[in-house]
Parts: structure tokens; C-alpha cells; sequence
């Protein structure tokens, strides 16, 4: 399984997300860049320029018509994904750590950090209605003062968002109303990354505290857990096998003092219902921060400390695996 390399950013990878067709691939990092990839060869297709900060997070709408990305330059940013223009840009009073499209497209939803004397606020901007962008005045603001959001996803249907918390809570909060539906704890650690299944039922997370834990999307009941030993920065769900990925690492200030071996730089491939292992791919020379695989479920890519992001496609045989409990 050789990986193809992409060398786009300059400093570490923030996250990295699929189009719905899997042809595209989107790359953020610390750095302003915001990269367009084809997932098939690895060939970049091109950049949104416009930020000054790190970029933190970055979605893509169903149709892959829109791109947003949030960013440590107190901005969230509409750009044109075939043109590379920006569309609009929303002022914020603190950093942008997680955006995303709903279902239709048309309702887009970022959260900003708790900094500077200011609350963690998740956000709710409707696009077809243009003076909500213009006048920075979204439909909906939802204060989270006990604990900032640290990733948060769409649940299905764009009813709601599921969002993870720096003290280790999952909530879900209404889109129509903003109030609390339900509150959830069972990480002990912040919540480093949300992901939903290809279906939308299930929602995995990746935790801190060395697990990553499946949940039902809409009732937010616990149903798996998987084990390491080291802190898990993003996890991903197999659309099309029972399999789960999870990436991680020790600490990026830690990474200096240990060689790649030890410091466990793999990814990980766990069974999704019997929690197990089966398989590691090794590569970075640093903790993973980002997973995804590809909606055909024939490769998946992970981004770095490093500043690369690797795609890598399955061998036959990891189709024909046949797990033995």
C-alpha cells in the first residue's frame, strides 16, 4: 500500500475532508492555505487565498458548490469551490475552531473559541438569506459558557448538531430553537474530533484520554469504545466495511524527545463491533490530526504534524479480511 504524498502547507495539518463524490479532497493547516487535491493522483488542483491565520477547520456543501473555513483570523469564509473566489466573509470576536454545511447546503453553522474575555458561541447563518452574512447577524447564536466546543458535526436531516466539549461532554443542540436537547459525558478528556458515519446514524469521537467512543447520532447512547494508549486526535468510519480508523500520537510538544517508533505515529484500524485491532499503517513522522476516508471506501487519507497528507489505497486484500473473534 504505497501512499501518495502531498506536499501543500508549510506547517502542521488541521483537517482534511472529502467531497461527497470522493473526487476532491480539501487540506487545512496552520498556515493561511487552504488546499484543493485530487484524491485519484494527488495532483493539486488549486488554493483559496484570503486568510491570515491558521485555518482551523474547513467543510464542503453536498453538491461541492461552497467551501467554508474557519480560521484563527477571527474569520468563517464562503469561497466558490470551482473558482477559488471568496463569497463572503463573516467577522467574528475570536478564532473559528469548527464549521460545517448542513444537510441541504443552504445553513451553514461555525463555532468560535473561548478567548480574549469572549464566550464559545456556536453560530447559525442562513445563505439564502444574503443580509445575515452582510449585516453579521446570524438567525440563531448559541452561548456555551461552561465549556468551548472543540469539534461539532450536523446531525441528520440538519435538525441539529452534535458538538464536543474542551471537558469531555457531547451536546446536542437544536438548529430551529438553540436549546440544550441533550448532554452527554462520558470522556474524561476534551473532545479532539467528531465524524459521522456515511449514513448518518452513528457518530464516533476521538478523545484525549486515549479512546475514541461510537454513539447513536440522535439519541447519543453509547455503543462502542477503542482503546490506546495514546491520545487520539481524529477517528473515521469505513462507509462501506465495519471498520474504524483512529489517529493520534503523543502530544506534538512531547514529539521531539522520542523516535517515530515509540512514538507511535500509525494508524490504527479497529473493528467496529468486536473493538479490536487488526491493523496498523505506519508513516508520519508525527501525530496524525486528521482522518477521512473516502466515500467509496477504497482509501482513506490522514493529515500530520508533519504538514503532509497522505492518501492511501487499499490493497485487495484488506477487502478480503476476514476477521476472526
Amino acid at each position: 500500500m504505497r501512499p501518495i504524498l502531498l506536499q501543500g502547507h508549510e506547517r502542521s495539518i488541521t483537517q482534511i475532508k472529502y467531497n461527497r463524490e470522493g473526487d476532491l479532497l480539501f487540506s487545512v493547516a496552520k498556515d493561511p492555505i487552504v488546499n484543493v487535491w485530487y484524491s485519484v493522483n494527488g495532483e493539486r488542483l488549486g488554493t483559496y487565498n484570503g486568510h491570515t491565520g491558521a485555518v482551523w477547520c474547513v467543510d464542503v456543501d453536498w453538491d461541492t458548490r461552497n467551501v467554508l473555513t474557519g480560521s484563527a483570523d477571527n474569520t468563517c469564509r464562503l469561497w466558490d469551490c470551482e473558482t477559488g473566489k471568496q463569497l463572503a466573509v463573516v467577522e467574528t470576536s475570536s478564532a473559528v475552531r469548527t464549521c460545517g454545511f448542513d444537510f441541504s447546503g443552504n445553513i451553514i453553522m461555525f463555532s468560535t473559541d473561548k478567548q480574549m474575555g469572549y464566550h464559545c458561541y456556536v453560530s447559525f447563518f442562513d445563505l439564502r438569506d444574503p443580509t445575515q452574512i452582510s449585516d453579521n447577524d446570524p438567525y440563531m447564536k448559541i452561548s456555551c459558557p461552561e465549556s468551548k466546543v472543540t469539534s461539532a458535526v450536523w446531525g441528520p436531516l440538519g435538525e441539529f448538531v452534535n458538538a464536543g466539549h474542551e471537558n469531555g461532554e457531547m451536546k446536542q443542540y437544536s438548529a430551529k430553537s438553540g436549546e440544550l436537547l441533550k448532554t452527554v459525558k462520558e470522556h474524561s478528556k476534551q473532545v479532539n474530533d467528531l465524524q459521522t458515519s456515511q449514513d448518518m446514524t452513528m457518530v464516533i469521537t476521538a478523545c484525549k484520554d486515549n479512546t475514541a467512543k461510537l454513539f447513536d447520532s440522535v439519541s447519543l447512547d453509547h455503543v462502542k469504545t477503542f482503546r490506546t494508549e495514546r491520545p487520539v486526535n481524529s477517528a473515521a468510519l469505513s462507509p462501506i466495511l465495519d471498520h474504524v480508523v483512529l489517529g493520534g500520537g503523543q502530544e506534538a510538544m512531547d514529539v521531539t524527545t522520542t523516535s517515530t517508533r515509540i512514538g507511535k505515529f500509525e494508524a490504527r484500524f479497529f473493528h467496529l463491533a468486536f473493538e479490536e485491532e487488526f491493523g496498523r499503517v505506519k508513516g508520519h513522522f508525527g501525530p496524525i490530526n486528521s482522518l477521512a476516508f473516502h466515500p467509496d471506501g477504497k482509501s482513506y487519507s490522514s493529515g500530520g504534524e508533519d504538514g503532509y497528507v497522505r492518501i492511501h489505497y487499499f490493497d485487495p486484500q484488506y477487502f478480503e479480511f476476514e476477521f476472526e473473534s
